[in-house]
Formats: structure tokens, C-alpha cells, sequence
């Protein structure tokens, strides 16, 4: 089983996206019983809200509901048990570390060191208003995600 924990800021957008867009991938090449795909936030400032109004929009818009998601602080136990911890940009790196400084940062990756982009950041939406660039973004790097993942199992 991959156990894989996406984080971002507050864990309303993009932490959010990318859990629910990598289920979907996972969902679609049938492989969903070999990973476990969960998210959650470096700041305690969202905690139990839900996905913010203009992502959970744009997941329905393609099929995925994310209506039963709220907003989690990451936390000791997170690091243990999961495989990769994910994050979305050197911002949440670093509040990550400066949180929980003995991470294991063997696990640590950002979501476009999977891609051809090599560790590129991804733009907090909840600023830039671009939501649809950070779903097409994250969902490029979940499926370079998936296809090192999948390599490595086989």
C-alpha cells in the first residue's frame, strides 16, 4: 500500500485538488486498492472548514465531489505512517520543517518534482484567483506522480 499525504497552506485548495485529482487517476487505471491518499494543511487557520467554494466548484465540474472534506493540521503521526508527504510549494516546505523539524525528509517531495518541471512551485489560488492553472498544474503532477509510482511497483 502508498501512502501518500498531500500538503498546502490551509487545506482548502491544493492539497484538496490534488488528493481528489489523484484519486480520480488512481481510480481510472484500476489501482486504487494499492494507495492510500489523504491531505492536510501546515496552518491551523482552516481547520474543519471545507473545500473553499471555487475548488469544490471546479472538482463537481469535473465529476468529483470533495463534499465530505475538511480542512486538517498535519501532524506527528502523518509523518510516520505515510509514504510521501507532498507539498505544494517552498512555502509549505518550510512550514512543514519549522512545525515538525525530525520529519524524515526522505519523504518529502514537491508535486512538480514528478514532472519535467522538477520541483516547481504551484501557485496558492486562494491569492492569484487562478484555480483552473493550479488544478491543470496539479493534475500534471499527480499523473507524473502516478507513473513514477506505478514504475517502482512493477
Amino acid at each position: 500500500m502508498v501512502k501518500v499525504l498531500f500538503i498546502c497552506h490551509g487545506n482548502i485548495c491544493r492539497s484538496p485538488m490534488a488528493e481528489f485529482c489523484l484519486k480520480e487517476l488512481v481510480k481510472t487505471h484500476n489501482v486504487e486498492d494499492r494507495f492510500e491518499i489523504a491531505s492536510a494543511a501546515t496552518s491551523q487557520e482552516e481547520i474543519g472548514n471545507g473545500v473553499y467554494p471555487p475548488v469544490k466548484r471546479l472538482l463537481n465540474s469535473k465529476g468529483i465531489d470533495c463534499s465530505d472534506k475538511r480542512a486538517r493540521q498535519i501532524n506527528r503521526n502523518d509523518i510516520e505512517y505515510y509514504d510521501y508527504i507532498i507539498v505544494m510549494e517552498d512555502f509549505n516546505l518550510r512550514n512543514l520543517l519549522y512545525l515538525l523539524p525530525d520529519t524524515d525528509q526522505t519523504k518529502l517531495y514537491k508535486l512538480l518534482d514528478f514532472t519535467s518541471k522538477k520541483g516547481g512551485d504551484i501557485d496558492d489560488p486562494w491569492y492569484t484567483g487562478e484555480f483552473e492553472r493550479a488544478y491543470s498544474e496539479i493534475e500534471y503532477g499527480c499523473k507524473g506522480f502516478l507513473n513514477t509510482v506505478l514504475k517502482e511497483l512493477s
